[in-house]
Formats: C-alpha cells, structure tokens, sequence
C-alpha cells in the first residue's frame, strides 16, 4: 500500500485526457511533485507539476527521463495510442507502432524507473483496457493484451523488492484519444479516482466500471460471452 500524499509520482502521457486527470487528482491528495510527462510537454500552472519530456518509444528520451526524475515513488504507465486496424489486412508498420508504444513502451520505462521504484518500495501502475480481454479492437486490443501478462510478470518480479505492481482496466472513457465516445462513455475523472483509491488501498488490479468487471468475471467463459458482455446485450 503507497500513500500518494507527500510523494512524487511520474505520468506518462500526461497530456492527454486520463493523463491530465492523474495529475489533477494526484496533486489533490496531496503528491509533492507529479512529473508531467510527454513529448512536447504543457506548462501546469501548480508548482508542484515538473514538466518532463519523455517518448516511451525513444530510449534516449526515457534514460533523460529516468536520470531527471530520480526522487519518484509511483510510475503511472498512461501513455498509449489507438488503432484498430485488422491483424490479417491492416498495415503492419501500425501493429508495431501499437506493440512498441502500448507494451513495450510501459515495460522501457518500468526497466528504467525500477531503481528509483525498488528503493522507495513505490508503485507501478500500468493503465490497460477492458479489450485486453477481449479482440475487439484488433491491433489495439493486442498490445493492451501483451500489457496485460507483462502487467502480472513484473508483479511477480518486483514484489521482491517491495514494488507493488498495479494492473488498470477500462471500458469506453471520454478522452481524446477515443475518436468515436459512446453516450454511456466512462468520465475521465471517475477512472482516475478509482485506480488510484486503488493504489492507496493496495489493490492488484482496478477495474474501474461495470462493464469492466463484468469482462474480467466472464474470463472463464466462451469468447462470444464476453462479446456479449462489453456490448451490453
């Protein structure tokens, strides 16, 4: 169990609409620093918010990264990008964009902060989706898929040294990178809260909505029940 108030906590993709969110709300239970990370960084009008810049498919970028922000306690893994292009006819070079930036970007930046983690006794919270349950959304789906198991490999490994490794998993949520938001679209603010009340609390895994833990209990069921579960019907 990590506190988040008086510590320093690192947010990948801190720009976009879950990313924001995090460090909203991180600042609000008190963090004393929320690196804001990204590839071209804001500016945050708190003065507790370092702008940091990170591109976690770049290992220059995140050894800078991992070298400016020594002090952090909690690795927020948010940084991610869509595409639902078909495994069979989509464009190759965009599953590998997918792969590089969804599992193996989280698992750079895990291998990089993982000294500064290990010696705080931190977190890592590595932000998933409901799809890695499910093939719905192809080449995204894949890669969330890949987060997954590696989600519950580092927990394995890092528990040795005191890291507590959090797994994060969301339906449809109301952010820029979802293009085409359904009505009944999670708020980005709900999420947050939840995965990180769930961090305080120490939890392995946070399914943040309904249609989320309706996934995750059907997992030992046929694949087209668990279609029928994240469609509603």
């Amino acid at each position: 169990m990590v506190n988040i108030k008086d510590t320093v906590i690192l947010v990948t993709g801190a720009n976009g609409g879950l990313g924001s969110e995090f460090v909203h709300q991180a600042l609000e239970r008190g963090a004393a620093k929320v690196y804001a990370a990204a590839r071209t960084p804001r500016t945050w009008e708190d003065a507790r918010v370092v702008p940091l810049t990170l591109d976690v498919t770049d290992q220059d970028s995140i050894g800078r990264a991992a070298a400016a922000a020594g002090d952090v306690a909690i690795v927020i893994n948010n940084a991610g990008i869509y595409g639902a292009s078909s495994l069979v006819d989509g464009p190759e070079d965009e599953l590998r964009q997918q792969m590089e930036t969804n599992f193996f970007g989280p698992i750079a930046i895990t291998r990089a902060f993982a000294p500064a983690l290990r010696a705080a006794q931190g977190a890592l919270v590595n932000i998933a989706s409901v799809v890695s349950w499910l093939p719905i959304a192809n080449a995204y789906s894949t890669s969330k898929a890949a987060l997954w198991s590696a989600t519950n490999a580092l927990r394995l490994d890092l528990a040795q040294t005191g890291v507590h490794v959090v797994g994060a998993y969301l339906s449809y949520t109301d952010t820029p990178m979802s293009q085409q938001v359904r009505e009944d679209a999670n708020d980005p603010a709900d999420v947050v809260r939840e995965i990180l009340d769930g961090v305080e609390a120490g939890e392995d895994e946070v399914l943040a909505d309904e249609t989320t833990r309706r996934v995750r209990a059907g997992l030992s069921g046929p694949i087209g029940a668990l279609v029928a579960a994240v469609s509603g019907n």
